[in-house]
């Protein structure tokens, strides 16, 4: 008989399988928006409007689940999700909203659009992600038989927080340098700047990995495992971008997204 927990299971194990193709597709070629846009790929939003609907899944979705389930009124459970809606809070309406505050000033025409394909792909990709993370926390997560959790949730909030600040912080950089740059691409300078040529995506890793601590699931690791797979292959192209862009200006000793390994 199919039932939610069968489609949990199922809906688990495709999070794990679709990692693969993901990371292979982008090792050959970069999803096209942002400083990688190709018009080719079809009709296109403003990435500001784009961001907004393509991550919300993760706030309106991740919150009707969590209403139905078992440990909806648990504080514990509570706790649990609050770190993944305030990271989404902070992508899919903080980050919008700024992005077009700083942007309303250029040309239209001249700034790169986000494919409608490519949001398409994602908002599957967050009605899948938050299905499964709010599933977990709110009807599976043993909550009483777990007598780690707050240890475990302790360090990994820990964890979660180094990289929000690190994620936060470099997006920061990189919007004062657009700005400052009249929309055109600085080399990005100071903090993690100094080591990896995308800090932003090393501090979103670090976000998920904690994330994975606290809930002990294969539901928290299969998406910090999926965000691997999305963001290393994408700090590779932007990595080789900037070498492109700016030759023997750009700090060589660089590395793409993880300091002093990759």
């Amino acid at each position: 008989m199919f039932s939610d927990e069968v489609f949990f299971r199922y809906s688990l194990q495709s999070l794990f399988w679709l990692a693969i193709p993901t990371a292979v597709f982008l090792l050959f070629l970069s999803a096209p928006y942002g400083r990688h846009y190709r018009g080719r790929w079809g009709p296109a939003l403003s990435p500001p409007l784009a961001w907004f609907l393509m991550e919300s899944p993760t706030i309106w979705f991740t919150l009707i689940l969590f209403s139905f389930g078992k440990n909806r009124f648990d504080l514990r459970a509570i706790a649990l999700i609050s770190p993944y809606i305030l990271h989404y809070i902070n992508r899919t309406i903080i980050y919008p909203i700024r992005l077009y505050l700083k942007t309303r000033g250029e040309d239209n025409k001249a700034k790169p659009g986000f494919p409608v394909s490519v949001a398409a792909m994602a908002f599957g990709f967050n009605l899948l992600n938050a299905y499964l993370q709010s599933r977990y926390v709110s009807e599976y997560a043993d909550l009483d038989g777990d007598r780690f959790l707050w240890w475990r949730f302790i360090a990994g909030a820990a964890v979660f927080i180094v990289g929000a600040a690190v994620n936060i912080s470099s997006d920061n950089t990189l919007m004062r340098l657009k700005e400052q740059g009249g929309g055109e691409y600085r080399i990005p300078r100071g903090g993690l700047f100094e080591w990896v040529s995308c800090p932003n995506y090393f501090g979103e890793i670090v976000e998920w990995l904690g994330w994975a601590f606290m809930t002990g699931s294969w539901a928290g690791f299969g998406f910090f495992v999926y965000t691997c797979a999305n963001l290393v292959p994408r700090a590779k192209a932007h990595h080789k971008w900037y070498f492109e862009k700016f030759r023997e200006d750009y700090p060589k000793h660089r590395r793409a997204v993880i300091p002093f390994v990759y």
